[in-house]
């Protein structure tokens, strides 16, 4: 019986002539040979196709990486010479390692993104939340590394096994790049470009070390804020368009006002106004919010009862009221309105008085008002107000 008879017989093996693998999957990582009770014949082929590495496992270790092309395995083969060597010891044992078939070639498309918000510190903002995502590019560089570190004694590995581990490192890096790059967030969009370079030449590197993985590209699609965040920066950027926090102010109570009067009936007087009071209020708080350094308006003074006139502020002398009109005037712009009119009624009056009195019982005021021009004279033009 011829040697080879004794060999199969002995280990009851198929032998293999031809040792391929022809992928018909667009997500297969690494694939094992079904090698299991075969034996590699002396003189077989073993055919590697271009985005291939095949990856031979001696007696539980690494033993050869056969990149693309057409190899004759015979006792030549360091890879599979243990099994020739067994020719020596009376056919005690066949080859019975294993056969690993490694995918090398670009998987791109794959997709990265921050399952929730993650923190980021923004100079002009604070602290603020935001999310990303985008796609990324990887290839197996280190078969022999990446067989032993990833996927260990598993006959089959797929994209969905590793993609895992990669976004977790991807994202993690992504906010160590985007912190430490100090980019206002707004100007984020404008450097898509620089960061997904900047991230892969920072993870390529490290991926390459530990799990045999070149990280051949990097996108960033779109960087966004949780609506929350959103409407709370709309509105502050639309009081910064403002500029003047006065001018802000009345805007408020205006808005405000013309929402009561739009209510209209009489139930609903009380709420309009105090939601307009409320408007006010809440512009008056962000203005001090926006300009801590700005002075508090004053207090406005206590509505006094009906029966007493309330007092004027400190710019203004007397209350008038008259035929020139009603406001907080001094003495000499009423003196100029009893000059205008002379026949007219014109009364004043001061904090402390009991009522109210006429022009010509205050003296301060009389004494300023001009004699009355005599008969068939000009009058003088009416004073501008």
């Amino acid at each position: 019986m011829a040697i080879w008879d004794k060999l199969k017989n002995h280990a009851e093996a198929q032998f293999l002539d031809v040792i391929e693998w022809l992928d018909e999957t667009r997500d297969t990582l690494v694939y094992r040979y079904p090698v299991f009770n075969n034996a590699i014949q002396d003189g077989g082929k073993l055919v590697v196709r271009e985005g291939q590495a095949a990856v031979f496992i001696c007696e539980g270790q690494l033993s050869e990486v056969f990149g693309p092309g057409t190899y004759e395995l015979s006792t030549q083969t360091e890879a599979i010479f243990s099994f020739f060597e067994s020719i020596k010891y009376k056919l005690n044992y066949p080859y019975k390692g294993d056969i690993y078939f490694v995918n090398t070639r670009r998987f791109p498309e794959q997709k990265w993104g921050t399952s929730s918000p993650i923190p980021f510190h923004d100079e002009q903002y604070g602290p603020m939340e935001m999310r990303a995502y985008g796609v990324y590019s990887y290839r197996i560089v280190e078969p022999g590394m990446f067989l032993t570190e990833m996927v260990g004694t598993k006959g089959l590995f797929t994209t969905d096994e590793l993609n895992g581990q990669f976004k977790r490192k991807l994202v993690s890096a992504f906010v160590d790049t985007v912190t430490e790059s100090e980019i206002p967030f707004f100007k984020i969009a404008t450097q898509y470009m620089d960061i997904g370079e900047a991230m892969r030449e920072r993870m390529s590197p490290w991926f390459e070390e530990n799990w045999g993985v070149g990280l051949t590209d990097f996108v960033v699609e779109s960087v966004t804020l949780p609506p929350e965040v959103q409407e709370a920066l709309r509105k502050r950027q639309s009081m910064a368009l403002l500029g003047d926090m006065d001018q802000y102010q009345k805007f408020e109570v205006a808005n405000a006002m013309g929402d009561a009067m739009k209510g209209g009936g009489g139930g609903g007087g009380g709420n309009t106004m105090m939601e307009a009071g409320v408007g006010l209020a809440m512009g008056q708080m962000m203005a001090n919010q926006m300009n801590p350094g700005a002075q508090a308006p004053a207090a406005a003074p206590a509505a006094p009862a009906a029966a007493v006139p309330p007092p004027p502020p400190a710019a203004a002398t007397f209350h008038y009221n008259g035929t020139g009109g009603s406001g907080q005037f001094n003495a000499q712009h009423i003196a100029q309105l009893v000059a205008a009119n002379r026949g007219g009624a014109h009364n004043v009056w001061q904090a402390g008085w009991a009522d109210w009195k006429p022009w010509s019982d205050v003296t301060q005021i009389a004494s300023l008002v001009p004699p009355p021009p005599p008969p068939g004279a000009q009058p003088p033009p009416p004073p501008k107000v």
